[in-house]
């Protein structure tokens, strides 16, 4: 069973403190927290009766952890998955929303099992995830991570404003792909030279 608390506190540290960056979708955000999440939970932190900006830099580490064990692990029911992909799966869904879901129903849809591509995990994803888990124990969670680190790589080849969180200043592996390559055995991560060919057309 995984620790879902540590991989809570792990998934904050990754997300990093306070960022209001125009080119990301999500807004302000602090320890992974977004705004537009905020809102929606009623979180008026300061009490004056708004969600804003100055409510998000009042977000803590332990109430990130504690929204991201809730909102992101429980009711989106990550837990009734295989242990080997719940990690990776909870740290997508902080980063990516229903996409998370999404990714993995494509990947079992690949892999040959009848699963809707609807963002929610139920009774058929649940089944479809430990069908193949079964099939293919050893590989499941690297299949999830590449399709994590691709779901990435076309989001930045769409979306010129994104590629700056794929790549990095100096033309190597950005933070989005790191993150993604946190959840594949060393053996399928990109080489350097790989990524640059990857992402060369970006100009």
């Amino acid at each position: 069973m995984p620790d879902i608390a540590k991989i809570a506190r792990e998934i904050v540290a990754r997300e990093g403190g306070f960022v209001d960056d125009p080119d990301d979708p999500g807004g302000a955000t602090k320890h992974g927290v977004t705004i537009h999440t905020m809102r929606r939970l009623g979180l008026d932190l300061d009490r004056d009766g708004d969600v804003d900006v100055a409510d998000v830099r009042a977000m803590t580490r332990d109430r990130a952890e504690a929204i991201f064990i809730e909102q992101y692990y429980r009711r989106t029911r990550i837990e009734v998955l295989p242990d080997v992909l719940q990690a990776s799966v909870f740290d997508m869904y902080v980063n990516a929303g229903v996409n998370a879901v999404r990714i993995l129903q494509r990947l079992l849809q690949e892999m040959g099992h009848e699963v809707a591509v609807d963002g929610v995990i139920g009774p058929q994803t649940e089944a479809a995830a430990h069908a193949a888990w079964r099939a293919a124990p050893d590989f499941l969670a690297d299949a999830y991570g590449i399709a994590r680190r691709n779901y990435y790589l076309r989001l930045a080849d769409q979306r010129p404003a994104s590629r700056k969180f794929a790549r990095a200043r100096n033309g190597g592996k950005g933070g989005w792909i790191r993150r993604a390559e946190e959840f594949i055995t060393p053996r399928f991560h990109l080489s350097e030279a790989d990524f640059r060919d990857r992402v060369a057309s970006w100009g």
